[in-house]
């Protein structure tokens, strides 16, 4: 593979990629380089759950149960195994005890002990009402306390008995934090400078260019197969594209189905997907003009031909979900459940609201979601054919989407955890965005069903909330689900690495080689 003066790792030092055949020793393992759409301001992995966000941090960091992805052929296995915890025992419904492994090293060199885990879990930075990290509370807002009963031995107890904390360990934002690293740079300094206990470490942020990390050779799960990985931003498709087929970077994210088969045809490419356990949503904000009724929410919804725009958008890969309801939630998973397209009943309901043809503002971001500009300019047009008054305003970033005079938005909501609280209650919930703004104001029915399903044990019973939860949001329609889509990869065909249905990038050494 021909090196390329464009390959900068750090200040303005070209290493190019080594093939794998080459590599003899540490110094001559290959780099990976990855071109993304954008780069997280942060990496601190509690702060920035987001799909730019988990793609860097998944490597970085570990939990202390993990998710079987590589255990399941399509990367989307929802079985739980072992990770930084050995094991772990229910002593009661509100209690949970798990053993650390032995030996584990930060990347400061610091060995991982019960104290780390506890104070990556503490009530200030996690889940108390003052958390520095509000998100965080909608993973852990069961947590009562996390106390180290030794070196290797650690207690969660959880305020209701909480039949997924296990699942929640294994999820976002369960990333173990270095404590001492943590105490003396401040959440702001961790976010710069992370100390984990992954396979690779950071050796440089450089917002809106790269950020570059290191192979950690101690590594508890074996050395890293790369000596190094630098994540690109490179904004623009054909950029990406463009880098890719010249060698520049090795691996490129946020594909459209579009650009598969010319990449297929391409030398030494080769592109992998997978539909992820995520759906892209429209957001409705409840405080804008027409908008305060739920009629004409539904309206926008009932309008929409979601199978159309996965087939002429996705090439048919993405799908349509029967609502905020996913096959994976196993026994949870409400059958007889669809998404409705009736043009005819949103025309009912807006001569119902007394809609008079108000303008309605749709924001969109043309590079964060795959399609989403494509599938903005497609919705306009299935609205305006029901009579609604749609003006697409495309903006850079979520700061700008969410500012005064926004109506319509996008969004993407993953299934964090094989469970309603891991989906909709995360993304919706009292300590979502939605409902902390304002913009999802018509909560009572919905928050009722999801505090109780908080702390159900009971297998009937907790289907019953979901289900009262789910029709009061589709009732209330503070948003709608478009689809699940499809993520695709193109990479370099000497790059042996299986995506998962999330968008983590896995590359630890049983998931990322080189031929």
């Amino acid at each position: 593979m021909r090196p390329s003066r464009r390959r900068l790792l750090g200040a303005g030092m070209a290493i190019p990629f080594a093939p794998a055949t080459l590599a003899q020793d540490g110094l001559r393992r290959p780099l990976l380089t990855v071109g993304v759409a954008e780069l997280p301001p942060t990496l601190e992995p509690a702060r920035e759950l987001s799909n730019v966000g988990t793609r860097v941090t998944y490597s970085i960091f570990d939990t202390l149960i993990r998710r079987d992805f590589a255990g399941c052929p399509d990367g989307g296995g929802s079985a739980l195994k072992p990770h930084l915890a050995t094991a772990w025992t229910r002593n009661d419904p509100q209690e949970l005890v798990l053993t650390l492994r032995e030996g584990v090293r930060f990347h400061n060199g610091d060995l991982l002990t019960a104290e780390d885990v506890a104070y990556t879990f503490t009530s200030r930075r996690m889940f108390g009402t003052d958390a520095l990290l509000p998100e965080a509370r909608s993973y852990f807002a069961t947590l009562a306390s996390v106390e180290a009963l030794s070196p290797q031995v650690v207690r969660f107890r959880t305020r209701v008995p909480d039949v997924l904390l296990e699942h929640r360990l294994a999820s976002w934002c369960a990333w173990i934090v270095n404590k001492r690293a943590y105490e003396e740079l401040g959440i702001e300094g961790f976010g710069r400078a992370p100390v984990g206990t992954g396979p690779f470490r950071v050796r440089a942020l450089q917002t809106d260019l790269r950020i570059v990390l290191d192979a950690f050779d101690d590594y508890w799960m074996g050395r890293p197969t790369a000596r190094g990985v630098v994540f690109r931003q490179i904004p623009e498709l054909a950029a990406r594209v463009a880098a890719l087929q010249a060698g520049d970077v090795d691996l490129i994210t946020n594909v459209p189905p579009d650009q598969v088969a010319a990449l297929h045809a391409s030398p030494g490419i080769e592109v992998k997907s997978v539909v992820l356990a995520n759906c892209h949503v429209l957001t409705f904000n409840e405080r804008g003009a027409a908008m305060g009724d739920k009629r004409v929410r539904q309206a926008l919804g009932l309008a929409l031909d979601r199978q159309l725009l996965a087939d002429t958008l996705w090439d048919g890969k993405a799908v349509v979900p029967p609502g905020h309801n996913y096959p994976e939630y196993g026994p949870m998973f409400l059958e007889g459940r669809s998404l409705r397209h009736d043009p005819a009943d949103a025309r009912r309901l807006l001569r119902a609201a007394g809609y008079r043809g108000e303008e309605i503002i749709y924001r969109t971001m043309p590079n964060y979601y795959t399609n989403a500009l494509r599938a903005a300019q497609v919705a306009v047009e299935m609205w305006r054919e029901v009579g609604i008054n749609a003006k697409l305003q495309v903006v850079e970033n979520f700061a700008q989407m969410r500012a005064a005079g926004q109506q319509i938005g996008n969004n993407s909501n993953s299934t964090r955890l094989p469970d309603p609280l891991g989906a909709l209650w995360v993304s919706w919930g009292p300590a979502s965005w939605f409902q902390v703004s304002g913009a999802f104001r018509s909560t009572d029915a919905f928050n009722t069903a999801g505090q109780a399903l908080e702390a159900e044990t009971d297998p009937a019973r907790r289907k019953a909330l979901f289900r009262q939860m789910l029709d009061a949001w589709e009732e209330e329609a503070p948003g709608t689900v478009l689809y699940q889509p499809a993520e695709f990869y193109a990479m370099r065909r000497q790059v042996r690495w299986q995506p998962y249905t999330f968008y983590f990038m896995d590359l630890r050494p049983d998931n990322l080689s080189f031929a």
